[in-house]
């Protein structure tokens, strides 16, 4: 049984969006940290573990507000926006991700999924860590905050700015606006900012609702913040595929050949021969699509035709 859990989870990994490889990941944080609780639990012969034990393993991959915390655990920055302890945190988290992350890839593209999603959780660490040491709600000691809600708000927020006017039905509400939608999630948090309770968090996911909604108005001006990381993230793929690879290195093998077959163009021949072709398409590609994200800018999302929106869903799966 595990084993075919196991299998469909590297199924969905390998073949699936980003939207489900973030939700993925954050599912096995949420395990983990269950896992490592429930170990402590038996290894101390039924005693619960303490409090303060428990807050400082949280302390390893949580976001904290002590500065030096930070400099010296540099990877929390990291970890904190895949990391959940409640199981409603983390349920809210992952709805909120995969409704308005699907829409986001939709419009944007697969490839920009990710890179928002960690900046978003970047700037609310940031908000986070500033508001916690200068407003008066921070406590005597240091804090933690971990969860995902700052980058899923940079992709909710992004959802509502790339497609305002994209309708959702709703049940008992029937269709409703995406701009509506997100405008009463943001209306919640400013409520819940009020209520004296976990003030660095929600000051957090305004961080990232604030980067969402820059990073699309960047993109239709022409800057894509998305480049960068998307070089950060394959230059460290490329570091780990070439640095540990346990795949043992062969020599040349020698088969029979026919000679009288005709040899086939191979794949890297092919690629020399239609090298300015498969520019040019490319080029094409790219011009095609900004073209119509400038005309849901204008218009909205209904005012694309069947062909476009074909386009555009295609575009997104690449």
């Amino acid at each position: 049984m595990f084993k075919s859990i196991w299998e469909d989870i590297k199924r969905e990994f390998n073949y699936g969006n980003m939207i489900t490889r973030i939700i993925i990941v954050n599912l096995g944080v949420f395990v983990m940290i269950h896992l490592v609780r429930a170990g402590v639990y038996v290894y101390q012969g039924g005693q619960p573990w303490s409090p303060a034990g428990f807050q400082e393993f949280l302390s390893y991959i949580a976001m904290s507000s002590d500065w030096f915390r930070v400099l010296t655990r540099p990877w929390i920055l990291i970890t904190a926006m895949f990391a959940h302890y409640g199981v409603w945190h983390i349920l809210w988290n992952m709805l909120f991700l995969m409704w308005f992350g699907r829409i986001l890839g939709d419009f944007l593209g697969n490839q920009r999924v990710l890179p928002l999603y960690l900046l978003g959780g970047l700037a609310g660490s940031l908000i986070y860590f500033i508001s916690y040491n200068i407003l008066p709600y921070g406590g005597d000691g240091p804090g933690i905050a971990l969860g995902a809600s700052a980058g899923v708000m940079a992709i909710v927020t992004g959802a509502g700015t790339i497609a305002p006017d994209y309708t959702i039905r709703l049940l008992f509400l029937g269709n409703v606006k995406l701009k509506y939608l997100v405008g009463a999630v943001l209306f919640m948090y400013l409520i819940s900012l009020t209520s004296g309770v976990n003030e660095g968090g929600h000051f957090a996911h305004f961080g990232g609702a604030i980067l969402g909604f820059l990073f699309v108005r960047q993109l239709q001006e022409g800057n894509d913040w998305s480049r960068p990381i998307n070089r950060i993230l394959d230059s460290i793929g490329a570091f780990f595929t070439g640095n540990f690879s346990f795949q043992r290195r062969r020599g040349p093998k020698v088969v029979y050949r026919n000679p009288k077959a005709t040899r086939p163009q191979t794949p890297r021949s092919a690629d020399r021969k239609g090298s300015a072709s498969s520019d040019s398409l490319s080029e094409d590609h790219q011009e095609r699509l900004d073209a119509i994200l400038d005309k849901i800018k204008q218009t909205g999302y209904e005012s694309l035709d069947e062909e476009e929106k074909e386009f555009l869903f295609n575009a997104s799966k690449k």
